[in-house]
């Protein structure tokens, strides 16, 4: 017993439990309890840390998306109007040491249709020159995007999901009803 004096309390407890049954049959059925409790709580752990190990990862690959595709901040006009000096006011921002860029755009909402089907969207409007300095649409996986928008063009580009909802592909005609004009 002097092997066990220096071994914490819950350690010779649980050795003891587990261990119950193997010298004589009298406890075995207290043996496989433990043991098939042990194997459940092993599992039960690991379950716990594969779903956090995944939930961090799709949590991680969401906000990358969102971020790479919405700008971090967004400047308007104090009264909601049209910027003043736009020129002047990109300059003034991409000074900054931490901004990584700065492109103008304008938003507004509107209907998209094509036949019978009709969606509501929120339609932005983009320079395709700026863009790419604030969204990932020039990345790898976008490949061509911008660069089919040509300025003063009527292009669109519209997302995976509402070009299916649509029933549209890439070059067919679609017509976009704005209620401001």
């Amino acid at each position: 017993m002097s092997f066990f004096k220096n071994i914490p309390y819950e350690l010779v407890l649980g050795w003891r439990y587990t261990r119950a049954g193997r010298a004589t049959r009298r406890n075995g059925f207290i043996s496989f309890i433990s043991g098939v409790s042990m194997m459940g709580i092993g599992l039960g752990v690991a379950a716990l840390i594969i779903v956090l190990s995944v939930m961090n990862g799709f949590q991680k690959e969401v906000r990358d998306r969102m971020l790479g595709v919405v700008s971090h901040i967004e400047v308007y006009a104090a009264d909601g109007a049209a910027v003043a000096d736009l020129p002047a006011l990109l300059a003034r921002l991409k000074a900054h040491p931490q901004v990584v860029g700065a492109a103008p755009f304008i938003t507004a909402q509107a209907l998209l249709a094509r036949g019978e089907d009709m969606k509501g969207v929120l339609v932005r409007g983009i320079d395709p020159a700026l863009e790419p300095e604030v969204s990932d649409l020039s990345s790898d996986t976008q490949v061509g995007v911008l660069s089919r928008l040509q300025s003063g063009g009527f292009g669109l580009v519209l997302g995976r999901d509402l070009a299916s909802n649509l029933g549209v592909q890439s070059g067919d005609p679609v017509t976009l009803v704005s209620p401001s004009g």
